[in-house]
């Protein structure tokens, strides 16, 4: 196999822009799509808040400011892990990505574009979920630069492991066809164990450790540690928000998502060898 010629050709960074922005158009070209992409953790939002009403924290928050925290990672990591995990399956499957590394496109470019894919999709979510958190269940918005900060730091670590994540599953489906259901199943169960959708206070010990071992826990609870009162501390497992272990752990999984990828990622599906 000769190389490459990539003579003339734009830096990686540069490809990897425009390629993200490709991604993106044809994200929002499917005008269905985004709006039941971003629609759907809103509308679990609006439902779980019915359901499970009240306060807690001696009255200092509420139990649907709570699941506001825990549904902007959810919507995050559904952006990242599972949009990725799904559709580098379906690519992979119809040859597109056989096609692109064929190209004089360096495979960097590529993963750059998804990678600005998900930022602006998952900065979207969280734009939405806020949004909605303020409006209709008075969350509190950070009134200070550092909790921004602390924010932010979250969400690039989040998003970046979720997305590796994502990478690194999508070599799991045998085919396109079967990646919603290797994909989705994980990631709903991870919610549960997380505390997406039960309070973590009102989790078994048990299910608790094995959310810690995944990034989704750590999302919500920072992300909780950002829009929550200090006293609502009490309702985590260790009784407070761990701001360094969040980051400790956020980062090791996009240490080891990458490992992953490296290890699991194929151009090519299993039928053409």
């Amino acid at each position: 196999m000769t190389a490459r010629d990539t003579t003339g050709l734009p830096g990686a960074w540069r490809l990897g822009l425009l390629r993200g922005g490709l991604e993106l158009k044809q994200f929002f070209r499917l005008r269905d799509q985004v709006v039941f992409s971003l629609a759907f953790p809103v509308v679990l939002l609006v439902l779980l808040a019915s359901i499970f009403g009240g306060e807690v924290a001696d009255g200092e928050v509420s139990v649907s400011q709570i699941y506001v925290a825990a549904m902007l990672g959810a919507g995050i990591m559904a952006t990242s892990f599972q949009s990725l995990g799904i559709s580098i399956a379906i690519e992979r499957d119809e040859r597109l990505l056989r096609r692109l590394i064929s190209t004089p496109m360096p495979p960097s470019a590529y993963f750059l574009g998804k990678v600005w894919l998900v930022l602006g999709t998952g900065a979207l979510e969280a734009a939405v979920l806020l949004a909605v958190g303020v409006g209709l269940y008075d969350l509190d918005l950070p009134g200070d630069v550092s909790t921004w900060l602390t924010f932010g730091w979250i969400f690039l670590l989040g998003t970046a492991a979720c997305a590796l994540l994502g990478i690194a599953i999508s070599g799991l489906p045998g085919s396109g066809r079967s990646a919603g259901s290797v994909v989705v199943l994980p990631f709903l169960v991870l919610q549960f164990v997380s505390g997406v959708y039960i309070p973590a206070s009102e989790l078994p010990d048990w299910m608790l450790n094995i959310g810690a071992l995944f990034p989704l826990k750590w999302m919500c609870q920072g992300f909780r540690g950002v829009f929550l009162p200090e006293s609502a501390a009490v309702l985590e497992q260790a009784g407070g928000w761990e701001f360094g272990r969040v980051a400790l752990v956020l980062g090791a999984w996009c240490i080891g998502g990458l490992l992953l990828c490296l290890l699991t990622f194929r151009w090519k599906s299993r039928r053409d060898g």
